[in-house]
């Protein structure tokens, strides 16, 4: 039975190459729709999604009113992505978000055309154009289609590049703190503060606003924003730190002087959150 399950297995595979070669020996403009979609998704199969995207492109170009040329599109941006060639991918997914925009996989197109961007999220150290561009793009699955398995991909992944988005924040403030520039690095841990305040980086962002504002001799701001720290991370090693460096001043973690960070303090405090 085994021998005999062998012998049909190599059989099916044999017939299976002997059509493959039989297709590249005939033109493809001879060929049908669905022979060079077949030809396609075998290229997939054995991992040249650059070759099988070059024949789901046939597909649309020799039968542009076929049914096989629609599905042919999107496979093609899938084929691209898997590929890394994200440009091409990005325009095959567009085209079918402008050409079939009602049909079923356009909340797919959608979110491919996302991941063109996402996937090239480099380090934080690099340009973070393509950070924001993925955002913009993820919030459009969301919007477009909040009921599909797309969107809670979508929203998971959203909130990734929003903390990347906060990283590089951090970092450029780390960097000017470092070099004592406390007014630039200030500027930097505020805009964690006031629009990254959902991410990983906020009890962070706050103890180093303590850390430059008395390093400038500004006490009230050092106090309001270890307040903050305490009210909202006062289990984070942060909060530890921050209130060494006040106590070791003779200060308190407690809201004083008229800063930004009062109104950030004020609005906490009823919930609302900025």
């Amino acid at each position: 039975m085994i021998r005999a399950r062998g012998i049909l297995a190599v059989t099916v595979l044999a017939c299976a190459l002997t059509a493959c070669n039989r297709n590249r020996e005939e033109p493809i403009e001879n060929q049908s729709a669905e022979q060079i979609f077949g030809r396609a998704e075998y290229q997939l199969e054995v991992g040249r999604a650059d070759d099988a995207a070059e024949f789901f492109g046939e597909v649309e170009r020799l039968y542009p009113y076929s049914e096989l040329a629609k599905r042919a599109l999107i496979m093609q941006a899938f084929a691209y992505h898997k590929d890394q060639d994200y440009e091409n991918s990005r325009a095959s997914a567009q085209r079918y978000i402008d050409f079939y925009p009602a049909d079923e996989d356009a909340a797919y197109a959608q979110y491919l055309l996302a991941l063109s961007y996402y996937d090239q999220i480099d380090e934080v150290g690099r340009d973070q154009g393509l950070t924001f561009q993925a955002l913009q793009a993820l919030r459009t699955v969301i919007e477009r289609y909040p009921d599909t398995e797309y969107a809670r991909s979508s929203i998971l992944k959203f909130d990734l590049a929003f903390n990347h988005l906060a990283a590089k924040e951090m970092e450029i403030g780390r960097y000017y703190l470092k070099r004592k520039h406390y007014a630039a690095s200030i500027n930097r841990f505020r805009v964690v503060v006031e629009q990254f305040q959902t991410t990983t980086h906020t009890a962070e962002a706050l103890y180093r606003l303590v850390e430059a504002y008395l390093s400038l001799g500004l006490t009230d701001e050092a106090q309001t924003a270890g307040a903050i720290l305490g009210y909202n991370f006062q289990s984070s090693p942060f909060y530890d730190d921050a209130y060494k460096l006040l106590t070791g001043r003779g200060l308190r973690a407690e809201v004083a002087g008229d800063s930004w960070l009062r109104q950030v303090y004020r609005q906490m405090i009823r919930g609302e959150w900025i």
